[in-house]
């Protein structure tokens, strides 16, 4: 019975199966080089990370909510040995919470600080996009890191012209990229009680709708009521719509351009993964790479002829 078995390819196929199945336990991982990524994640926390327009889950996400599911897609997806560090930015600086923490041995600990990013470890209500940014970059120019900035571009109060934040002693020092999040439309920006509780929308009469800082960028005779000492911007309330916010691709951009980092918008999950996984930002590393599937291939394989 023995000799018929030994005759009837079947028997060698599951042999060889089994061969395999015990190769794959005794050597599943193979030291190899591989890519590796050493990121600072830095997250606006703003208010109007709080406005509604995402849906990925087939319900309206905040901005921020989405941004914290993506980062959290986005551990399972880098190689061990790569590393994420995480901050947050709100008025006109940011704050590391933590540096960077290897993503495998770490990713519990990755998982629950992502899902603890909320708005109201805000210390100030203002976002001086620009001069976060540059605050952000100066802080990081001398870590081995790639930055991941992540925002929807909108400052509040709105951006005088005249006073652009000046990137030159930082420009292209740090490698990195801004990601902009939201989107192109204008949409409500949430208002919470004290308690954080929902209570509303922010209206006209809420925000700043232009800038009151320094010296008008506008020509006086355009300006409705002009004082050059008591009312430099004029005596009339402004009129504006910086109550609803949308995603401020253009100045996302133009930040980009003037810092020397690249820019890409938060379409979903995927489009995290491509923003970080590029060859610019990545370190190479000697690493367990997992083989297994070089084990399940041909003892699939083996299986469908079994049964042929």
């Amino acid at each position: 019975m023995l000799r018929t078995a030994i005759k009837d390819y079947r028997f060698w196929c599951l042999a060889l199966c089994l061969s395999l199945l015990l190769a794959m336990a005794a050597y599943p991982t193979q030291r190899q080089q591989q890519p590796v990524y050493n990121l600072m994640i830095v997250v606006d926390i703003t208010r109007s990370m709080n406005a509604e327009d995402y849906d990925a889950t087939g319900r309206p996400l905040s901005r921020l909510a989405f941004v914290k599911h993506s980062l959290q897609g986005l551990l399972g997806k880098l190689p061990c040995q790569s590393r994420i560090g995480l901050g947050v930015f709100t008025e006109r600086r940011s704050t590391v919470l933590f540096e960077p923490v290897e993503v495998c041995s770490g990713y519990a600990e990755l998982q629950q600080a992502i899902a603890g990013l909320d708005w109201r470890m805000a210390w100030a209500a203002d976002s001086r996009i620009g001069t976060g940014l540059l605050n952000t970059l100066r802080m990081l120019t001398d870590k081995d890191t790639a930055l991941v900035f992540i925002s929807d571009g909108q400052e509040a109060p709105p951006l005088n012209p005249r006073y652009r934040t000046d990137f030159a002693d930082v420009k292209g020092k740090l490698k990195g990229v801004i990601l902009g999040a939201g989107g192109l439309r204008p949409v409500p920006i949430p208002k919470f009680d004290s308690r954080g509780q929902p209570d509303g929308v922010y209206g006209p009469d809420d925000v700043p709708q232009r800038s009151s800082f320094g010296i008008s960028d506008l020509n006086p005779e355009s300006i409705e009521g002009y004082d050059a000492r008591n009312a430099p911007f004029g005596k009339h309330a402004a009129v504006g719509n910086e109550h609803l916010s949308a995603l401020q691709e253009n100045y996302l951009r133009q930040l980009a351009l003037e810092t020397g980092l690249h820019y890409q918008r938060l379409t979903d999950g995927e489009a995290l993964v491509q923003a970080v996984k590029v060859p610019d930002y990545a370190l190479t590393a000697v690493a367990d790479a997992d083989i297994r599937w070089r084990y399940a291939l041909p003892i699939l394989l083996l299986l469908l002829a079994m049964f042929v």
